[in-house]
């Protein structure tokens, strides 16, 4: 608790003043660009990343970054319902799936660990499964193996954006681009996926 108060305590003292009227602005409302489906990964935040400014990004987090399918029925849906609000309330204009290197989720789906002991996580990281099956016949231990299936599990999640109707809507009619990237963790690097090749590309 004593380092979350005197952190706030920083930025009462540094970033507050600076970001004054910024945040006085703000206050009548948000409209951010932006929509941020990152993982909720302490390592991995996506206002750091981007150096993004307040109100610059809606995000909103979960283990392994990742999309369900568009689906209704039984159960609280709070990343289509983020979705949701990001997309018909604010209008973004850009939905990024934001995955990075050495995730847990990922590594856990990889080497099919047994997750029976927990109530949530196992149905969450299953949802990874489609993603492994894309890769075939891998050797689920190798390195290059994970890279590749936290890849794979970002191009799912776009795919399954587009399950939801209000986004291939604002798709369809221009109004919303979706976008795919990878942090690496070890060095800072980010990669952006190439829709037309299915690359993911370093930023220089």
């Amino acid at each position: 608790m004593e380092r979350l108060i005197e952190g706030y305590r920083r930025f009462r003292g540094g970033h507050w003043p600076e970001y004054r009227d910024l945040y006085k602005e703000l206050s009548k409302g948000q409209k951010p660009p932006t929509l941020v489906i990152a993982c909720s990964d302490s390592r991995v935040d996506p206002a750091v990343i981007f150096d993004a400014q307040p109100g610059e990004m809606f995000v909103v987090r979960n283990v392994a970054n990742l999309v369900p399918p568009a689906e209704k029925g039984e159960g609280l849906h709070g990343t289509s319902a983020a979705l949701e609000f990001a997309v018909r309330v604010l209008k973004v204009g850009m939905v990024l799936v934001l995955g990075h290197g050495d995730c847990g989720g990922v590594g856990a789906a990889l080497k099919g660990m047994p997750l029976d002991d927990f109530e949530y996580l196992d149905d969450w990281i299953g949802l990874i499964a489609p993603a492994l099956e894309r890769l075939g016949d891998i050797d689920r231990f190798a390195p290059e193996s994970k890279d590749m299936l936290e890849r794979e599990a970002i191009k799912l999640s776009l795919d399954r954006l587009m399950t939801f109707p209000f986004v291939a809507n604002a798709v369809g009619e221009g109004r919303l681009s979706l976008q795919g990237a990878r942090f690496r963790v070890f060095d800072g690097r980010l990669e952006w996926l190439d829709k037309a090749t299915g690359e993911f590309n370093r930023v220089a």
